[in-house]
């Protein structure tokens, strides 16, 4: 039974030497941590125990991580930490288009597993916070609802995960400005490790999918911008 500091995890992995893992890891991090080993284990474990936060592999028996990943977000908006061991951009992106909103390739280091499940929780919190605000940030056809947390282009709703709205929020402060791909890493995903700037780069080019080519201006080799009309 979890306490009411305890944060909840459920792990959705069919490797059984992983699943331990993690979970041995976890625990020892002080999360209550629940593990699922395909699909339909994962969805019923999802129902009953409404977790803080998933750990879900991409590729599963039965139904796979993305289906598993669509229908959990359906059911009720949540935290998705997607693990893969494909590591292709197309792949990551549709991903990050059923809802997950961070990923990991496998093998992966456990230290920056919990690193980025502790980010995905403090921004849920922070959002939470920031939901008190009554503001809309429009930066030329794009409009931000930050209380609400929706975006319009012309008019017309983009569907964006949690992360992607954090990462467009955090651009729209300050139009035309360059942020690092370093300052964007722990400005949203809370760590700076260089290794991990494909992240950025793979929710960025979510980001273009969904809102339009011309938005986010790359500067090679520094980082991003938001485009200034």
């Amino acid at each position: 039974m979890a306490t009411p500091q305890q944060r909840r995890v459920l792990v959705v992995e069919d490797d059984e030497t992983i699943a331990r893992a993690v979970q041995i890891r976890l625990v020892a991090e002080g999360f209550d941590v629940r593990v699922a080993g395909d699909g339909e284990e994962a969805l019923a474990a999802y129902a009953q125990a409404e977790p803080d936060v998933v750990v879900l592999d991409r590729l599963l028996p039965g139904l796979n991580g993305l289906e598993v990943c669509r229908r959990m977000q359906a059911a009720r908006p949540v935290p998705v930490l997607m693990l893969t061991a494909l590591g292709e951009e197309t792949d990551v992106l549709v991903g990050l288009g059923v809802g997950a909103d961070d990923y990991m390739t496998k093998p992966f280091s456990m230290r920056e597993l919990v690193a980025r499940i502790d980010a995905l929780l403090r921004r849920v919190e922070r959002a939470s916070q920031l939901a008190h605000e009554d503001a809309v940030i429009r930066v030329g056809e794009v409009e931000i609802d930050t209380a609400e947390r929706r975006v319009f282009v012309r008019g017309v709703e983009a569907q964006l995960t949690r992360t992607e709205f954090d990462l467009l929020r955090r651009l729209a402060e300050r139009p035309g400005q360059v942020f690092e791909r370093e300052r964007l890493l722990s400005d949203i995903w809370g760590f700076a490790e260089g290794a991990a700037t494909r992240t950025v780069d793979s929710h960025v080019r979510a980001l273009r999918r969904k809102l339009g080519p011309d938005v986010v201006r790359t500067v090679h080799g520094v980082g991003y911008a938001l485009v200034r009309p």
